[in-house]
């Protein structure tokens, strides 16, 4: 059990540590600081990451079912949030618990969908998981969630949101992303050797980007409008965090995935709600409060339920290893 609170502390201290230290620097610098570091990151820091670790990556084997388990997830997560708004609906259950206009209906089911598989995800699973198995991160996150926060998002955004958004906005946007561009060109240059001074730059700055993102991630929580949305918050992040995960960590094992390929999908599947959302919902006049209020408990929650997923679903030698 020591060893699992050691292994605990070893994630924990630098990832409250970037991202407290993120939130002191949101509360005292001028705005324009965080949105060019998030600029930043977006066009070069996190492009640079993907490329990087995607070149120390095992991409054997069946790293393709990833993004497949990641858009089945997406699609069973809106239908779980779907099916309480209904449900509960029908009964006449408190009003509090379920979202009763379309905008609140929209943020509600995006915060059981997409999760923040790339500025959270990428440090959690390189910590817990190694260089080895990233890619099954990387693909989760860059075929998986990115494109499902472009393509169903954003549909989700349209139908239940009160602004109109031209067609192709956010189209352009997801063809934009320079994440998918970098994917791309990792795959193709990873044959392609590289000096070792070369190599290990780019691993390097590849880390250097992971701690700038959990900066920003602090920035970014320390500026929200915390008007607090608990109960609706409560049941979304309910689905996304607890739900989804044990069911797809159980029927993923149960179908042969097993390992640390099946405990890197199992954290990608367990990351609370990404800003993405906050993107989609300020672009379509969703409910902001609730999205708010799930990305904030959300990126705190993770705290509580990532253990969960280490005794669950890492591998059995590891598990042995921290409980004994």
């Amino acid at each position: 059990m020591s060893e699992l609170f050691t292994n605990l502390a070893k994630l924990y201290v630098p990832l409250v540590a970037w991202v407290g230290f993120g939130m002191v620097l949101g509360r005292s610098l001028p705005k324009a600081i965080p949105h060019a570091l998030g600029k930043g990151l977006f066009w070069f820091g996190v492009p640079l990451s993907v490329f990087g670790f995607l070149r120390q990556a095992d991409l054997s084997g069946s790293v393709w079912i990833a993004p497949v388990v990641a858009w089945v997830a997406l699609a069973c997560g809106a239908g779980l949030a779907w099916l309480w708004i209904v449900v509960q609906t029908r009964r006449g259950s408190d009003r509090s618990f379920v979202p009763q206009n379309d905008p609140a209906k929209g943020s509600f089911l995006l915060a059981a969908m997409v999760g923040n598989t790339g500025y959270l995800g990428y440090p959690v699973a390189l910590a817990l998981v190694g260089p080895q198995y990233f890619g099954w991160a990387i693909f989760y996150d860059t075929l998986g969630s990115t494109l499902g926060a472009y393509c169903i998002g954003v549909l989700l955004g349209a139908r239940f949101g009160l602004a109109q958004q031209g067609r192709w906005t956010m189209a352009q946007a997801f063809v934009r992303n320079p994440a998918l561009w970098a994917f791309s060109l990792g795959m193709l240059c990873r044959s392609v050797q590289f000096h070792p001074w070369v190599e290990q730059g780019l691993l390097g700055g590849a880390w250097l980007m992971l701690v700038l993102a959990l900066l920003l991630l602090g920035m970014r929580l320390s500026q929200l409008d915390l008007r607090l949305n608990l109960n609706q918050a409560v049941v979304t992040l309910f689905i996304k965090m607890l739900m989804i995960p044990l069911i797809f960590g159980l029927a993923l094992r149960s179908l042969g995935l097993t390992g640390l390929p099946h405990f890197a999908v199992v954290l990608q599947l367990a990351m609370p709600p990404a800003f993405a959302t906050l993107v989609i919902a300020e672009a379509y006049d969703l409910d902001r409060q609730l999205t708010v209020t799930c990305l904030a408990v959300g990126s705190v929650g993770l705290l509580l339920t990532l253990p969960i997923w280490m005794v669950l679903f890492s591998p059995g030698d590891m598990v042995v290893t921290w409980l004994y």
